[in-house]
């Protein structure tokens, strides 16, 4: 059986996610102390006491889910879990990268500080909304979008009845409106503005002049693109592929398809929620999805 390390997206957070498997081994608490020292703040106490409003701030919540993320899966690895691929959704790639040996942990914390400040700037600059589409087709969304005034454009396909929708947000909210009335389920996101369109770009700018001379390693197991839809293999500037990833939609239904393909059978989630976990279940037959986010679901996935 073939298993693949999944990594959860920003959104998912929430308060004190992921502590009672630090409670039940202190030694994981190695992985907020090395975050905290990158971030130049106690990221443990964010995760610990602070509300659900302060937890969703993009300079918090980014690292806090991927800490969260990495304790899982060391949890795990602690308890005999071994995997043979990887792969995130947008936040979710940097857990990846750790994970496969591509930053150190120190590193990938030191990315993601330079990643969330950067949008969080640009968040703040622009009045910018996400809402997830479901029960229509990918193709039906696309068209709406590009039918309805201002700037809306489909930024995750998650699965083939899940698409999400970002951009402006009077226009994000005209093109809720319309996908309504074609029958499609409208769930605004609680994000702070419109990631992975073009209201990110001077954050994918920051991001890159932060990042640009950061050493990133060749993976030990295969590595899934969103941007690339399938597994990446080129790894020879990986600051200005994430840049690019900052402002390219997640395309999350491609990699899918390309783990299947692949022979992947096994689907293992790290981090708050079971966002991915669910995607895959909607979208793959004859596999098995499971995740791990606490003590009890951590056993679950060591079954």
């Amino acid at each position: 059986m073939t298993t693949i390390a999944l990594f959860s997206g920003q959104g998912s957070q929430y308060e004190k996610m992921g502590l009672d498997l630090v409670k039940q081994d202190a030694e994981l608490e190695s992985i907020y102390e090395a975050a905290s020292e990158a971030l130049g703040f106690d990221l443990f106490a964010i995760v610990a006491d602070a509300d659900a409003q302060t937890l969703g701030r993009t300079i918090y919540a980014q690292p806090a889910i991927m800490a969260t993320s990495l304790v899982c899966l060391e949890a795990a690895k602690k308890r005999g879990f071994t995997y043979d691929a990887v792969a995130g959704h947008s936040l979710g790639e940097y857990a990846a990268m750790v994970a496969a040996g591509m930053l150190s942990l120190e590193d990938g914390f030191k990315v993601i500080k330079a990643r969330s400040e950067a949008m969080d700037a640009a968040a703040a600059a622009a009045d910018g909304a996400m809402c997830a589409v479901l029960k229509l087709a990918p193709a039906e969304v696309e068209r709406i979008c590009a039918e309805t005034e201002g700037y809306v454009v489909p930024a995750n396909y998650n699965s083939a009845v899940q698409t999400v929708i970002a951009g402006d947000r009077a226009a994000v909210e005209k093109a809720a409106e319309a996908c309504a009335a074609q029958k499609g389920r409208t769930v605004m996101l609680a994000v702070a503005s419109a990631f992975h369109t073009k209201f990110m770009q001077p954050a994918a700018d920051a991001f890159y002049e932060a990042v640009r001379d950061v050493k990133f390693a060749a993976p030990k197991v295969p590595f899934y693109s969103n941007v690339l839809g399938g597994v990446r293999t080129d790894f020879s500037d990986m600051p200005k592929a994430l840049a690019e990833h900052i402002v390219s939609p997640v395309r999350f239904t491609d990699e899918l398809a390309a783990m299947q393909a692949a022979g992947i059978t096994r689907y293992i989630e790290f981090g708050p929620k079971n966002v991915l976990t669910g995607l895959v279940k909607k979208t793959l037959k004859g596999v098995t999805a499971k995740n791990c986010e606490n003590c009890e679901t951590l056993e679950g996935v060591l079954e």
